[in-house]
């Protein structure tokens, strides 16, 4: 969206962005669900464990926690590879490097 608003964005960074955000939005859901087992409610802001005891299929409930952990961490790469894919410098991305940090490194 933010490519959209500045200005026509060429179909390489356009690309680039989208691969991006679909990485980013996995990972951010994979880490909310790997949070809910390995947090606590005060940390969380909600109610921790509500996922399991709702009986909602998550990715830790699926994959486990330890493959849980790893798909966060390879969707966190795939995110920034795609930055990399648009051809803009590390400048131009650093903002949404940072936010793909941050939603894998989150704790709540």
């Amino acid at each position: 969206m933010g490519a959209v608003s500045a200005g026509k964005p060429s179909s390489l960074i356009f690309d680039a962005f989208t691969q991006y955000a679909q990485a980013l939005g996995l990972a951010f859901q994979v880490v909310d669900d790997i949070l809910d087992v390995t947090s606590d409610s005060a940390t969380l802001g909600k109610t921790a464990g509500k996922d399991a005891a709702a009986d909602k299929p998550t990715y830790v409930s699926l994959m486990g926690l330890a493959q849980a952990e790893q798909l966060a961490n390879k969707l966190y790469a795939e995110s920034l590879a795609a930055l990399d894919a648009s051809g803009l410098n590390t400048t131009a991305t650093a903002a949404l490097r940072a936010l793909a940090t941050q939603v894998v490194q989150r704790k709540n």
